[in-house]
Order: structure tokens, then C-alpha cells, then sequence
């Protein structure tokens, strides 16, 4: 079809729009950097996992890192790993429950009280809880929108007024592909992380003229040795087996080190979204390109999921208690994981 003079006129104009609209961006990109040393970072879930590596990171960077969990033994190891792997590394721990807004009000004046102001907040905190529907109740969906809705929220309204009082901030929240995707047999979990996506999104919309930038995260599968800590429910070997071997493959995970460089570069950068793994795009570029395709082909990924059970299934046990030969320890297919889980504090 021959174009006529008007319509490539309006090709070339959208063409340098576009150009002109990019360059931009990465201008911004570049003025807005930003630098860790001396700023203080507080870290919730940050004992283990992704939060321990992001810790790390900051650390390295020059960061007062604070960092928050419940398990006070996981913090005391946490805080040996910052400090032996980094001489002159400033480390705090916090052991509090954020679900509380009381206890993640009281966190946030920990910290301000030892650095004098809070720079960064970084919601990490989560739990996954892996099995059917049948057997998730409704207490299962009130632990995961307490922690990675509610206990987010409790943070930031804590954090607002030391970053309006200073006139700026920064604030990450760590949703998930299962807060762009609705997962099977993980449907608390995505039920929650949805929740966080749409608050943090509106966050970073209202809170742009306080100077404060708000960042979302949206990982697919990291190596982080998760699965010995998340939960089962229903046949649980069989469903501890999927998701670890499905969490150890290299060309369907990413090394949890990476994510967490890519975590704090799009924080330093206020990035408004960062998706991480190309599996996690491609899985949301299809999911909008092609809704109903897309839903069709997550209902045939539960059909080699395991069905449920009888009531015994009702019962929840963590990772490590839901080991079989095939996922187990000695499996070659989990090895990733487990030796993910030595090295980030997870066992």
C-alpha cells in the first residue's frame, strides 16, 4: 500500500516523537542517579534471601543498611555476613513484625534514631505459600495481604514523614511476575502481590511532588534457596518438587546476585518498574497480547499440577519438611537451590 504524502509526514513526526521521547528518558535516567554512600537503607525481610543480597550490594556501596525480620537468630547471622564480608560495614538489626503498624512505626524510629534520617525503604518482606485452591483458607490469604500489603503500607506511612521532613526519598517495593500474573496453586500469594503492585504504582504517581521516588519490582523465578522456607499444602512432596526444581533450572531462574544488582540500580536510576528475568516479560507480553490464549495456557500448566488431596492436605509444612529423592538434597535437579540456601542464610 502506497503511503500518501500527509501519512509519512505523520510516520516521520511519530518516529521523532517517539526518538525525542527516549532520549529524554535516559537523560532523566542519568541525572537522576543516585548515590548510596552514607545514606541510610532499611531493608524489611532482610535476614535472608534477595533482602541479604540487596544488603550486600548497598553495603559494598557505603550504605547504613538496616536490616528487619522476625527471627532474631537470622539476623545475628545476617549481620556477621555484612560485617565480615565488608570491614567498616554500619549494620543494624531490627526484630519486629512489620504485619504491625505499632511494631513498623517502632522500626523506622530505630533507625532514625541511630542514622538521624531514613533515605531508603526497601519492602522485601514476603512468604509463599504453594498448593491448590482446595486447601488454601482464608487465613492463608490474610498472612499474605498482611505481609506484602498491609505490612508495606504500615512501612511507608512510618517512613513519609522523615522523608517529607528532609525533602526527599527513596522507596522499593518487591511485588512479583505472580503481581502481573495470577499463578496457579500460588493464588494467596499472587492475590497479595497484585495488591502491593497497585499500591506501589499510585505511590510513585502521588508521592513524585515530595521528592520521593518509589520504584516497583516484579522478579520471576531468582535462586535465592526460597522453597526450603516458603509452604506446602495438598500432596506437599509433589508440590515442593515442582516449585524447587521449577526455582533451580538456570534457563528458567536467574541468579538471585543478578537481581539484586538490577534491584539497586533501579532504585539508584527511579525507575518507576522493573521486571526481572526475560521469561517474566515474555510471560507479560503475552498475557496482553493475547489474554484469552494466555489464560488457556495457564489452565493447561494446572492440569500437570497436583490435584488435591483429602483433608491432610489442609495441613501446612515448610520446604524443608517436604523433601522427596527427586527434589530433595541429593537431587541434581534442586542443586542450585540448596546451594542458593547455604549461601543467602536460608537454611
Amino acid at each position: 500500500m502506497q503511503l500518501t504524502t500527509r501519512q509519512k509526514q505523520a510516520v516521520t513526526a511519530t518516529a521523532v516523537g517517539l526518538g525525542t521521547l527516549l532520549l529524554a528518558q535516559a537523560a532523566f535516567r542519568r541525572s537522576a542517579r543516585y548515590d548510596f554512600r552514607g545514606r541510610s537503607v532499611l531493608i524489611t525481610g532482610g535476614s535472608r534471601g534477595l533482602g541479604l543480597l540487596m544488603a550486600r550490594e548497598l553495603v559494598r556501596e557505603g550504605a547504613r543498611v538496616a536490616i528487619l525480620a522476625r527471627d532474631e537468630a537470622e539476623l545475628a547471622r545476617a549481620a556477621t555476613d555484612l560485617e565480615q564480608g565488608h570491614a567498616g560495614a554500619e549494620v543494624i538489626t531490627i526484630a519486629t513484625d512489620i504485619r504491625d503498624q505499632a511494631s513498623a512505626e517502632d522500626a523506622v524510629l530505630s533507625v532514625v534514631d541511630r542514622f538521624g534520617h531514613l533515605d531508603v525503604l526497601i519492602n522485601n518482606a514476603g512468604i509463599i505459600q504453594v498448593g491448590p485452591l482446595d486447601h488454601m483458607k482464608v487465613s492463608d490469604y490474610e498472612d499474605a495481604l498482611r505481609t506484602h500489603f498491609w505490612g508495606p503500607l504500615f512501612m511507608v506511612f512510618a517512613a513519609l514523614p522523615c522523608m517529607r521532613r528532609d525533602g526527599a526519598g527513596r522507596i522499593v517495593n518487591i511485588s512479583s511476575i505472580g503481581g502481573k500474573i495470577a499463578v496457579p496453586h500460588l493464588l494467596p500469594y499472587s492475590t497479595s502481590k497484585f495488591a502491593l503492585a497497585g499500591f506501589s504504582e499510585g505511590l510513585r504517581t502521588e508521592l513524585a511532588r515530595d521528592n520521593i521516588t518509589v520504584t516497583t519490582v516484579y522478579p520471576g523465578l531468582m535462586r535465592t534457596g526460597s522453597p526450603l522456607n516458603a509452604t506446602f499444602k495438598g500432596n506437599r512432596e509433589d508440590e515442593y518438587a515442582w516449585f524447587a526444581i521449577s526455582d533451580s533450572l538456570p534457563f528458567a531462574s536467574i541468579d538471585a546476585r543478578r537481581a539484586a544488582r538490577q534491584v539497586i540500580d533501579a532504585c539508584r536510576h527511579g525507575d518507576a518498574e522493573l521486571v526481572i528475568t526475560m521469561q517474566a516479560k515474555l510471560a507479560i507480553l503475552a498475557r496482553h497480547a493475547a489474554p484469552e490464549l494466555f489464560a488457556d495456557a495457564m489452565t493447561l500448566v494446572n492440569g500437570f499440577l497436583p490435584p488435591p488431596v483429602g483433608p491432610e492436605g489442609d495441613v501446612a509444612r515448610p520446604g524443608r519438611e517436604s523433601e522427596s529423592d527427586l527434589a530433595g538434597p541429593p537431587s541434581l535437579l534442586t542443586k542450585t537451590t540448596y546451594d542458593a540456601a547455604a549461601r543467602n542464610n536460608e537454611l
